[in-house]
């Protein structure tokens, strides 16, 4: 195999032997190809696309790179659920244990924060003692025994992806679908599920905002995952504002609680049921998304869902007292009230900009070896539509310091627009459904 060769033929645009995509990145697992020209590569795959086939060929070296973990002796149909990300969005911490506590398996696998977008790992970290770093036996055996593990991507699963997606990050090459595909698609592939349900964002701070961009990448996405047998659909939810009311991470723990006690944000509960029923209806527990929905209320209002988080808490040794005791969480030693400017209506949101912002403050990271405070971060008091007088709050800024919190707070009233009236709407909060219903 001749990588210039590869290279060269990709960038011109001719599609690429399944041989070919196998030894090029084979090669580069095992270092006898550098980096150099896997960036070239990747960059004209980035320019060029993927045919369907080349990308059945990367999907499969990538997933089988390590570990493809067999989670057979857990009774039930194993689901997962995937969000492309988002601002505020910590479904996953609300949604899992909500699905495992009605008996579907959740076998959970989740990524960093990365850029303008939040993570669910980061989310749990901030639970005092919690592990995302369980080894594979011990993922097993959680799942079986709970019903639901949150951890990190291990060494072991789909390493391929891992020093790829660096590398895409380098290069400004994130942005590919079948790129992006290919890189979600080998870690679930891998974690041992029957079936996936996948949240793709629309909006300006979704990772893709184009709605026909969205909603390719969930059909590339349902396409691989039938290939190898796994029923996938995907929801599209609405990302131009951010969801719920809490963006950072222990602050999301907090809210994520809230709505585990059935309160908490109307948008986030709503998205979080609309996900359950799919999950729950792939998972064969119920007979429609109707009759899902009405499970998901009820688990959510009688406590069942917040007793299985109590559970995958202690299990993966944390301290499950931050249920009853918030003050157990970490916590921003300064606070700052944003307040209106002038009167008018809350128009519209920039949500990669309030992402951004909550980098400044130290709630998100820029790169991925980046650290985090856990205890940084904003809480919302106006959503689209919302009515304010000048000095009204907007949000309030939580911030290791004084500097941080005021620089944080310039930067999040800038990228949030008062108009004198309401001149456009907001997205659905729950888009279309792929494959349609």
């Amino acid at each position: 195999m001749n990588p210039f060769r590869t290279i060269l033929r990709k960038r011109e645009g001719e599609e690429l032997s399944r041989e070919e995509i196998v030894a090029f990145l084979r090669g580069y697992a095992e270092e006898r190809i550098g980096d150099g020209p896997m960036a070239a590569f990747l960059m004209a795959a980035f320019f060029r696309g993927l045919s369907a086939a080349e990308l059945a060929a990367m999907v499969d070296v990538m997933l089988h790179s390590g570990v493809v973990i067999d989670l057979g002796a857990v009774k039930g149909t194993k689901v997962d659920k995937h969000s492309t990300g988002g601002v505020g969005d910590k479904v996953s911490l609300v949604l899992a244990p909500l699905v495992a506590s009605l008996g579907v398996p959740v076998p959970m696998m989740s990524g960093r924060g990365l850029g303008h977008t939040g993570g669910t790992v980061d989310k749990l970290e901030s639970i005092p003692g919690f592990r995302t770093d369980l080894t594979l036996t011990e993922y097993r055996a959680q799942v079986e025994r709970v019903g639901c593990a949150l951890i990190a991507q291990t060494d072991e699963v789909a390493p391929l992806d891992r020093r790829l997606y660096a590398l895409r990050d380098a290069t400004a090459t994130v942005e590919s679908i079948p790129l992006i595909a290919s890189s979600i698609m080998s870690k679930k592939l891998a974690e041992g599920i029957d079936a996936l349900v996948l949240d793709v964002k629309l909006g300006n701070g979704a990772f893709i905002p184009e709605p026909d961009r969205a909603a390719e990448l969930a059909r590339t996405m349902i396409a691989i995952g039938e290939e190898y047998g796994k029923r996938v659909i995907a929801l599209h939810t609405a990302m131009d504002r951010p969801l719920g009311s809490a963006i950072g991470n222990a602050l999301e723990v907090v809210e994520s609680i809230e709505a585990l006690k059935g309160g908490g944000p109307a948008d986030l509960r709503a998205v979080t049921l609309a996900l359950a029923a799919e999950m729950l209806v792939l998972g064969g527990v119920a007979a429609s998304r109707e009759e899902a929905v009405t499970a998901g209320e009820r688990a959510l209002d009688d406590g069942r869902a917040l007793e299985k988080f109590r559970d995958i808490i202690a299990a993966q040794d944390g301290d499950a007292r931050i249920i009853d005791d918030a003050s157990r969480l970490p916590r921003a030693s300064v606070q700052k009230t944003v307040v209106s400017p002038h009167a008018g209506f809350i128009a519209s949101f920039d949500v990669r900009a309030i992402g951004l912002a909550a980098i400044t403050v130290g709630a998100g990271r820029g790169r991925l070896d980046a650290t985090i405070d856990p205890g940084a971060g904003f809480r919302m008091h106006v959503t689209a539509g919302t009515a304010v007088q000048q000095g009204d709050a907007i949000a309030t800024v939580y911030a290791a310091d004084r500097a941080l919190a005021e620089e944080a707070g310039r930067e999040l009233l800038a990228a949030i627009r008062i108009a004198p009236a309401m001149t456009e709407q907001p997205l659905p909060l729950i888009g279309p459904r792929i494959p349609p219903a």
